[in-house]
């Protein structure tokens, strides 16, 4: 905030003495960078949540454009495959739904194409954790009764 002076965890704090907010949670948000000594077991979860919240792809250090770009380039592999008719990275890029032909791809086919794509996924792209391939083979039939 431009009316603050300092870094977030020290400006969170300030805001919630201001509000009356209890010790341990003014404590938690000053300290949950090591900034200020952690006064109780709320400060060490704070600082806990934080690191498994930045840790999270697409969560710091990237800009909206190389965010989306990372997933158009995610998808564009995906949909490079013959037999797929749509890729879909969801879950900021963590997996990505793989639509294919059912005429194009049997059931025998779709368990390799899977393999295949994430193998091209694992030699062609830079990205943090694993990405879940998930393929769906769909047939719809409709029938009416008269």
């Amino acid at each position: 905030d431009h009316q603050f002076e300092g870094g977030h965890p020290e400006i969170g704090a300030t805001i919630l003495k201001r509000y009356d907010e209890a010790p341990e949670v003014v404590n938690s948000a000053a300290s949950h960078h090591n900034d200020v000594p952690q006064e109780s077991i709320y400060a060490v979860l704070t600082q806990a949540a934080d690191s498994i919240s930045g840790s999270r792809p697409g969560a710091r250090g990237e800009s909206l454009d190389r965010y989306i770009e990372r997933l158009e380039k995610l998808e564009a592999l995906v949909n490079s495959f013959s037999g797929v008719s749509n890729a879909q990275a969801i879950q900021a890029g963590r997996e990505v739904r793989v639509f294919v032909n059912a005429h194009k791809v049997n059931d025998k086919k779709a368990t390799r194409l899977a393999h295949d794509i994430a193998k091209e996924v694992e030699d062609q792209l830079t990205y943090p954790g694993e990405i879940k391939i998930t393929l769906i083979r769909e047939t719809r039939v409709v029938e009416y009764a008269r």
